[in-house]
């Protein structure tokens, strides 16, 4: 976990655009938040694939959701519940669940459905704030950071310069 959270430092602290970091971020929420063998998982990570997001903030974020996702299992479940039992939407609900599809969705799941839900609603925000989040992060924390004596004394030794070449040559991985 420890290695993990320093590459997304290093993500974070490098010229990966902020949009690519946040819409990674978000990926990750829907892929953390929902049971990972799902049919909608497969279309996230197909997104991921295609589209140029950070796949290393997709992969921490996924985890650390996930993790959320725990304790939010309770709340998933009572969303889900009231959204599966709502009487006008019962015709919807059996017609979906007669079509083969959506039987591999699991959508009747209240902890699925909930939780999809939750994160679909949570998607567009998590975008936003996080894509404003790490620009202010980079114009202000960052900034401050790289002006510290001791920042700058430890960037200038021979260690440091070996360090960037190596993570220059694809090796710092």
């Amino acid at each position: 976990m420890l290695r993990a959270t320093l590459k997304f430092l290093h993500v974070l602290n490098s010229e990966a655009e902020p949009g690519q970091i946040s819409l990674a971020l978000a990926f990750a929420l829907i892929t953390g938040f929902t049971p990972l063998w799902s049919l909608h998982n497969l279309f996230v990570l197909l997104l991921v694939l295609i589209l140029r997001v950070n796949l290393s903030a997709f992969l921490l974020g996924a985890a650390v959701f996930s993790g959320v996702a725990y304790l939010l299992d309770p709340v998933f479940h009572r969303l889900g519940l009231a959204v599966l039992t709502a009487q006008p939407l019962n015709g919807v609900w059996t017609a979906l669940y007669n079509s083969t599809l959506w039987k591999v969705e699991r959508f009747n799941n209240s902890v699925v459905m909930g939780s999809l839900l939750v994160s679909l609603a949570l998607f567009a925000p998590t975008v936003l704030a996080l894509n404003w989040a790490i620009r202010q992060y980079r114009a202000r924390v960052l900034a401050w950071v790289k002006r510290l004596r001791i920042v700058q004394a430890l960037t200038a030794t021979k260690f440091a310069q070996m360090y960037r070449s190596y993570s220059n040559l694809g090796g710092g991985g």
